[in-house]
């Protein structure tokens, strides 16, 4: 299973717990989703987004994973600035190892 390639040594108690929280899903899709984003963005988060973070996270992974492949429109409670920013992280027009 992928693990984080971020310390998290210099992130604060909050931001280490989601870090965890964001590549221990359960649903292997959906820890890369999430836990590739918080490696490349957790510093930087604000607490809003930060809070966003968290409620997405207490959401079933198959919920998560269909409105990121497109498969179920997200709600609209749920399609926060957050969640767009975590899409356009995942979108890619090449592929991924070239």
């Amino acid at each position: 299973m992928p693990e984080t390639q971020r310390s998290s040594a210099d992130l604060d108690p909050r931001r280490r717990r989601v870090l965890f929280r964001c590549w221990h899903r359960g649903m292997r899709e959906v820890d890369i989703i999430m836990g590739s984003f918080a490696d490349a963005h957790i510093a930087d988060l604000d607490e809003t987004e930060l809070d966003d973070l968290e409620a997405l996270m207490e959401l079933p992974d198959r919920d998560i994973f269909a409105w990121f492949v497109d498969e179920r429109p997200v709600p609209a409670n749920l399609d926060t600035a957050l969640f767009r920013k975590m899409k356009i992280f995942h979108t890619h027009d090449r592929p991924i190892h070239s």
